[in-house]
């Protein structure tokens, strides 16, 4: 059975399996807690009876689930969680990679099955000097990721208004090099910073700036003491492990089909 809860507290989401799913769900609480509408978060368990299993967040239109330490999704809590996928109908649906395969088998007919693998950087002990720039206005930001990414060009309002509430709580920092290539931290959580959007404006492409910024980037984090890390289509596993990331795992995400229908 899947319940809604509003009994979420820090100690408790340190009992979830660390990984990027739990980090996904503590930057959430992190950032909103749990007075919000577009922030709900879920148990999961077998019956009433039950102990947790695990847990559900839904932020805006992103499902993230992970599960207690020790803990395991049966196939009838599996179809449970499916059941919720069809009521909230989310965008994108992550959790572990057998989770993923288990619950893709169910939801299959609304959503495909995207491979992905994390990577993380190995770090050099050398920060190149670069015209990067830490704290840029998240208007410049928004002007090269709208470029790339159609969903974030198409809701300024919600990007700015997050990505600002983020910037705010310490989870999120953005950074541009030569005011035309930029990444975005998503969350930094228990010593890990994962690596979100990056782009560069189409008249730059090509000259290597987001590279160099990847790399300047994995290099002065870890030289403040932080492991960094992000996901990239499997495709790409030799422009990330030129940069200096080494892929860690493979993993899939679920993405819903026809989102203009």
């Amino acid at each position: 059975m899947i319940t809604e809860t509003h009994e979420i507290t820090e100690s408790l989401l340190n009992t979830l399996e660390k990984n990027h799913y739990t980090r996904r769900i503590k930057s959430h609480f992190t950032a909103y807690g749990v007075s919000y509408d577009f922030c709900r978060y879920y148990f999961i368990r077998e019956d009433e009876r039950s102990d947790n299993d695990g847990m559900v967040s839904i932020f805006n239109a992103s499902m993230v689930v992970s599960v207690f330490e020790n803990h395991t999704l049966s196939d009838n809590e599996i179809s449970e969680l499916a059941t919720l996928i069809f009521m909230t109908k989310p965008v994108t649906v992550e959790l572990s990679p057998d989770g993923s395969k288990r619950l893709s088998r169910l939801i299959g007919d609304d959503y495909n099955v995207f491979d992905r693998t994390m990577f993380e950087f190995v770090c050099k002990n050398h920060i190149p000097k670069l015209d990067v720039n830490e704290t840029p206005r998240l208007d410049d930001v928004y002007d090269i990721l709208s470029t790339s990414f159609p969903a974030v060009k198409n809701s300024y309002s919600l990007w700015l208004t997050d990505t600002s509430h983020r910037v705010r709580k310490g989870l999120s920092q953005s950074f541009t090099l030569k005011n035309c290539s930029s990444a975005t931290i998503q969350y930094i959580i228990d010593g890990i910073a994962f690596v979100g959007h990056v782009a560069t404006i189409p008249q730059e492409r090509g000259k290597h700036h987001a590279r160099e910024l990847l790399y300047w980037l994995g290099e002065r984090l870890n030289d403040d003491g932080f492991s960094v890390q992000l996901f990239a289509r499997s495709y790409n596993v030799s422009y990330y492990t030129e940069i200096g990331f080494v892929p860690i795992y493979d993993d899939i995400v679920l993405e819903r089909k026809n989102l203009d229908g």
